[in-house]
């Protein structure tokens, strides 16, 4: 019944209400801005972890694609047929 009668008095806000959730928001509103940026390690710092360095060619797959006679078509399209049902 208080709680009824507080958020009557106060306009219906639900903060009024739960002055707890106020002070809370509060208290850690004022403790996330005491905190300072994060520590990054310094790019000249010999003894900074890095991640290790690797080799990956930009042209491995490939394959050449050059213009070619054409084959025999019947036995190209025998390799790309299903095979039959017994």
């Amino acid at each position: 019944m208080r709680a009824q009668i507080a958020m009557r008095s106060t306009g219906g806000s639900r903060w009024a209400a739960k002055p707890f959730r106020l002070a809370a928001a509060a208290t850690l509103a004022a403790l996330g801005a005491c905190s300072g940026p994060p520590v990054l390690p310094q790019a000249a710092d010999p003894a900074a972890p890095v991640p290790p360095v690797s080799y990956r060619s930009t042209v491995a797959p490939y394959v050449s694609r050059r213009p070619v006679e054409p084959g025999p078509w019947l036995e190209q399209n025998r390799g790309v047929a299903p095979a039959e049902k017994p």
